[in-house]
């Protein structure tokens, strides 16, 4: 379902709001949002499982569908009609620079929309960047189910790709535990564990089995028509699941990684961490065996498995609906560690000088993520960890403010491998070349996980990943040897053994970037357990004047306190800052 308002007095409202600086306008009763999502909580029942108190987006989970255009500006409403819990919504893997306070990170960059208010999200996507992506909250656990397919389409360049139709696959976890049960224990001391993940599920549906207990629950289908292409948009919107999937009988052509298109590349199964995407084509069969194929999942480097199942249907809808097989079709690969590493490549060759060499890297920094068991059982980059205790109030908030934190020192960082320990933020300067290097150690206890790694706020080139500690030289030339790499959003560090002795190295995962956007922006693991154990971090790109000039504190001021003039109520109308202009025009034309 796609929430876009078509009316004339939508379109007129949109000319008349293009604006050359960031301004300060009151959206009031004429003023239209693009879509209108809902975040609401209900005790719904999910596969094989009990009726539990769920965070819904327009009474479902997942949400709607959004679809957007490149080089367009929208502005998506979202209402919390909770009574009693925050809320943010996260636009995962848009670059949000051009509109600071819209990420949707609540210890970064806005305070959380306070029950029964609401809050206009400007999104503009540069062009250049159509493909997959999602939203969901930012705000403890609830991105387990307030979350949703984000699909933006090219505008002026056309997709390099032609198919028939595109379908999602918007796979999400189910636990036992509720998302405030779960978010309580994991910030407890000493931790309770959620648990494990009890159902992959597939648009919403999900059947199969969890720690050796069966789940008849009926699947999702996926219907499809002989002798024809399509776009299959793989979501990784798992809480946890690092997730092995095929399709019995059909290889997949995978096209586009994380919002770029890359050069064809066939494969029989896929790995997908949390908050990745890949779409791929399926060409379906002229003549097929039978009139219907699974597609089969299953969790990877946990201690149990959990297996789920959807239907590729190529006969008519069915009468009664469709279960999990008696036995798995598909003997799933265990975990290929460095999936797809040095092996995508961009659909394009990158423009001269747009990918950094080596010779161009002007700093590298080594984040080092460990566990720390010392009563609360913590997850620390560099030492310092970022919870709900640190810090205490949005980063950015705090930085216009400059009240509780000071704006990261560089001195400080060059001294401290690259992390500001008064503020814990990692300061960038415009211009810079970094190499990021994210190095898995073993924890406290002698343990080691794998992590699959978002940065916010711009796309990196992904570099590949290894055992041990990294080696310029020897990955230089492997991607010499490769050819050049595509950028990604969302990128895994894997375990190389299930433990190891404390602190050592074993695993990394390097990324490069120039550093061309100021901003204030998120760098952490996905798997919303061990963010939420302080496995995230700040990056401060550009200086004090770069980061704060763009719009002066006295237009910003309702971001700055919690349920500012920012946040709409009943009894109030947002003023907030336009901060991007229009330029291709207005967003609805586009949909009449």
């Amino acid at each position: 379902m796609v929430l876009f308002k078509h009316t004339l007095s939508a379109i007129c409202l949109s000319l008349a709001l293009v604006v050359a600086d960031p301004q300060c306008i009151t959206h009031n009763e004429t003023f239209v949002p693009d879509a209108v999502l809902r975040v609401s909580t209900s005790n719904i029942s999910q596969p094989c499982y009990p009726s539990k108190s769920t965070v819904l987006v327009n009474g479902t989970s997942p949400g709607p569908e959004l679809r957007i255009k490149e080089g367009i500006t929208y502005w998506i409403r979202v209402y919390n009609d909770m009574t009693d819990k925050n809320l943010t919504m996260h636009w995962h893997g848009l670059t949000q620079a051009m509109a600071p306070f819209s990420d949707g990170t609540p210890q970064v960059s806005q305070w959380p929309i306070p029950p029964l208010h609401f809050f206009d999200y400007e999104i503009n996507v540069p062009i250049g960047m159509a493909g997959t992506y999602f939203y969901h909250s930012h705000e403890g656990f609830q991105a387990v189910s307030a979350t949703g397919p984000l699909i933006v389409e090219e505008d002026r360049v056309p997709c390099p790709y032609q198919y028939d139709e595109d379908k999602i696959i918007f796979l999400q976890d189910v636990f036992t535990k509720d998302e405030s049960t779960i978010e309580a224990g994991l910030v407890a001391s000493p931790l309770s564990w959620s648990g494990e993940t009890g159902m992959i599920l597939v648009n919403g549906k999900g059947g199969g089995s969890a720690n050796g207990t069966v789940c008849n629950a009926s699947l999702s289908i996926i219907d499809v028509q002989r002798g024809k292409t399509y776009r299959l948009r793989f979501i990784g919107a798992t809480a946890l699941t690092f997730a092995s999937l095929a399709l019995e009988g059909h290889d997949l052509e995978i096209i586009e990684a994380d919002g770029h298109s890359t050069q064809p590349h066939n494969t029989s199964f896929l790995q997908l961490g949390t908050g990745q995407r890949f779409s791929a084509l399926l060409h379906t069969k002229p003549n097929p065996e039978k009139s219907t194929y699974y597609l089969q999942l299953e969790s990877r480097e946990r201690p149990t498995l959990t297996r789920g199942f959807a239907v590729l249907n190529y006969g008519p809808k069915p009468s009664t609906p469709f279960t999990p097989p008696s036995q798995p079709p598909l003997t799933l690969p265990n975990t290929t560690l460095g999936f797809l590493d040095y092996q995508l490549h961009p659909f394009l060759p990158p423009k001269d000088g747009s990918f950094p060499t080596a010779q161009d890297v002007t700093r590298r920094v080594t984040i080092t993520v460990h566990q720390r068991v010392s009563g609360q059982t913590v997850w620390i980059e560099n030492h310092y960890d970022w919870t709900t205790a640190f810090p205490a109030e949005p980063y950015l908030v705090s930085l216009y403010k400059n009240d509780s934190i000071e704006f990261p020192s560089m001195e400080r960082a060059l001294a401290n491998n690259g992390i500001d320990p008064i503020s814990r933020a990692f300061p960038a300067q415009i211009g810079e070349v970094l190499e990021i290097v994210i190095q898995n150690t073993g924890a406290d206890a002698g343990g080691l996980d794998i992590h699959p790694f978002h940065a916010h706020g711009a796309h990196y080139w992904d570099l590949g990943s290894g055992n041990g500690t990294y080696d310029a030289t020897t990955n230089e030339a492997k991607i010499a040897a490769s050819g050049p790499p595509i950028q990604r959003d969302t990128t895994m560090l894997y375990r190389y053994a299930k433990s190891t002795a404390n602190g050592t190295d074993m695993g990394w995962r390097a990324w490069r970037l120039k550093i061309t956007e100021p901003g204030v922006w998120m760098v952490h693991c996905h798997i919303l357990q061990h963010m939420l154990m302080g496995m995230q971090t700040i990056w401060v790109m550009g200086n004090e004047t770069e980061v704060l000039g763009k719009v002066k504190r006295p237009d910003v001021q309702g971001y700055l306190e919690y349920g500012g003039s920012v946040y709409g109520n009943e009894n109030r109308w947002p003023s907030v800052v336009h901060f991007t202009d229009n330029e291709e025009g207005d967003g609805w034309s586009d949909y009449q």
